[in-house]
């Protein structure tokens, strides 16, 4: 039975590491396979990351515009429009707009915006409303909860 202990060796399989710089006999001699002299054939050469030979990296080389806001809220959104398939006085959250896929994807919450008519009452469970869409709410005779 073959296992790891006693595999069979594979022609080919062990091969000598090059020895360099014992004499010009070995044919590894003279300059060790480094070519001549400059900054690659020195000991205790290593390439920077990014480094181009001198020349300006690419990275300093292409332009920077804008501003990225690496602690804005990226909210899913949803029309109070998009919310009249629900029955009267029953409670909406985040959940359960995603299960109707009602909402996108998105990593921060659920905002409601005011666009559409709302004429049912709804207790509406989000992280953010605008301002029309509490007004909306409310005339409805429904609640805005905001979640945290």
């Amino acid at each position: 039975m073959i296992n790891l202990a006693n595999l069979p060796k594979v022609e080919g399989q062990k091969k000598k590491r090059k020895r360099v710089g014992r004499g010009n006999s070995s044919g590894h001699g003279g300059t060790s396979c480094r070519g001549h002299k400059g900054q690659k054939a020195r000991s205790g050469y290593s390439q920077k990351r990014g480094f181009e030979g001198g020349q300006m990296p690419f990275i300093r080389r292409i332009p920077k515009r804008g501003f990225k806001n690496y602690f804005k809220k990226e909210f899913a959104i949803c029309n109070i429009g998009d919310l009249k398939e629900f029955k009267a006085n029953s409670v909406v959250d985040w959940d359960l707009l995603k299960k109707e896929n009602l909402t996108g994807k998105a990593k921060d919450g659920l905002k409601i915006l005011g666009n559409g008519k709302l004429e049912i009452a709804l207790t509406i469970k989000a992280h953010a409303f605008s301002k029309g869409a509490i007004k909306k709410i409310e005339a409805a005779g429904g609640k805005a909860e905001v979640v945290d």
